[in-house]
């Protein structure tokens, strides 16, 4: 991190594809710019203050100025040990201590979705029809971080995980373990359902690995890097042991499986941790995002072409986490164009606009400008569905869908494969 400014030969190829650059439109709210702060930074040029703060907060952390560099410079992981500094320096402002501290801990998260559950009818307005719009809640009236109208999704009585049995044998040979993330567990429990009914049809046993812990991805965003050490080493002893057993673990969402599967050797390696970071990038040869491991390692594309076409047409999302980080981006493209009329949008490799806790949160109005464009792109495809493998970008993209009152509905690739089913 200390001569990655040098090293970025300033041919400011990254800045055109930069998510807050095609807000802000100025020289320091872009890649180029965050290095030269940087270099400033750690040459004592420069002092950290609130401003410099909002500044790398804007970064939505997309990974577009990554995949385009020529020098293959990580400037997000830049970026990440930028905020981490400034959390030691700074704090943690309280509303994110909150959420990353839940987050941290599940049977907190229990308690509160139980509680939201009960009373989400007071605050919000529930809609539940599946598949004819979009599921989730609308905001009576604005709340603290929450506008009035806002979508988010609905809380479910119990979560994913204490909905199933520890271990579903479905009469195979192979066992994978699955590893939902905090938003499918507790929000789009949809999601954990399909995927269960698919590993079903192909006889796959399922280990629900329920003493899993969040990922922390939200944590390592937010410059929360001792809570990032806690969860992954928690994570990775867990799953190792977990592995003599399995052939496979595999992850519905793009953004869990991109830190389990990528940023841990990374975050360990920015940490000096060696011996971790080994293990880390051991276990990653036995992990996949859902889509990858049911189009290469399963009958599912065969199953699904003896099954009946489906009248509806899908545009697919990249999620930034997907394409970009892990290289995914044709398998769950296959999959869903065996039964549906697949529509590629104008380009769905641009962000969605979801940019993490404090992008939702602390700069709404970015997140919404970001994914009012997206909007557009889906609109344009006459689609009756937009996908991604991601609840993140399902979380950003549902609620501006709502704000523009589209009627493309949004559905996890999982959900509408096991709707075939």
């Amino acid at each position: 991190m200390n001569n990655i400014s040098d090293i970025c030969v300033k041919c400011g190829k990254c800045i055109p594809s930069c998510t807050i650059y095609d807000i802000n439109r100025d020289e320091v709210t872009n890649p180029r710019g965050f290095l030269d702060l940087i270099a400033a930074y750690k040459e004592g040029k420069l002092q950290l203050n609130k401003e410099l703060e909002n500044v790398f907060e804007s970064c939505f952390l997309c990974n577009h100025c990554v995949e385009i560099c020529p020098s293959e410079l990580s400037i997000d992981n830049a970026i990440e040990k930028m905020r981490f500094d400034i959390v030691k320096e700074f704090g943690m402002p309280w509303y994110k201590k909150i959420i990353l501290s839940c987050l941290k801990n599940r049977k907190w998260l229990d308690i509160l979705a139980k509680l939201g559950y009960i009373f989400q009818s007071c605050a919000f307005h529930i809609q539940n029809k599946e598949f004819e719009k979009n599921l989730g809640m609308r905001a009576k009236f604005s709340m603290p971080f929450i506008k009035k109208g806002r979508f988010l999704s609905s809380f479910h009585k119990k979560s994913f995980l204490n909905l199933n049995p520890d271990f579903i044998d479905n009469g195979g040979n192979k066992t994978i373990g699955l590893y939902v993330g905090c938003l499918t567990n507790y929000c789009y429990t949809q999601t954990g359902f399909s995927t269960l009914k698919i590993l079903k049809e192909l006889n796959i046993n399922v280990d629900l690995m329920k003493k899993q812990a969040c990922c922390g991805v939200a944590h390592f965003f937010s410059g929360d890097f001792k809570s990032v050490e806690i969860l992954a080493k928690k994570n990775i002893e867990y799953f190792e042991k977990k592995l003599e057993k399995l052939n496979a673990i595999i992850i519905p969402e793009a953004t869990c499986s991109a830190m389990l599967k990528i940023d841990y050797e990374r975050f360990f390696i920015m940490q000096n941790e060696r011996d971790w970071a080994n293990r880390a990038k051991k276990i990653s040869s036995k992990i996949y995002i859902a889509s990858q491991y049911l189009y290469q390692f399963t009958s599912l594309k065969k199953l699904l072409k003896n099954k009946k076409q489906k009248k509806y047409s899908i545009t697919y999302h990249d999620p930034c986490h997907a394409r970009k980080i892990q290289g995914i981006f044709k398998e769950p493209r296959e999959l869903l164009k065996t039964n549906y009329t697949y529509i590629e949008m104008q380009d769905s490799n641009t962000c969605c606009g979801f940019g993490g806790v404090s992008m939702q949160m602390k700069h709404y109005d970015k997140a919404l400008s970001v994914g009012e464009k997206k909007v557009k792109m889906i609109d344009q495809t006459m689609a009756h569905f937009v996908s991604a493998e991601c609840s993140a970008c399902r979380m950003q993209i549902s609620n501006n869908l709502e704000q523009k009152s589209s009627k493309v509905v949004f559905a996890h690739p999982l959900e509408l494969i096991a709707e075939v089913l």
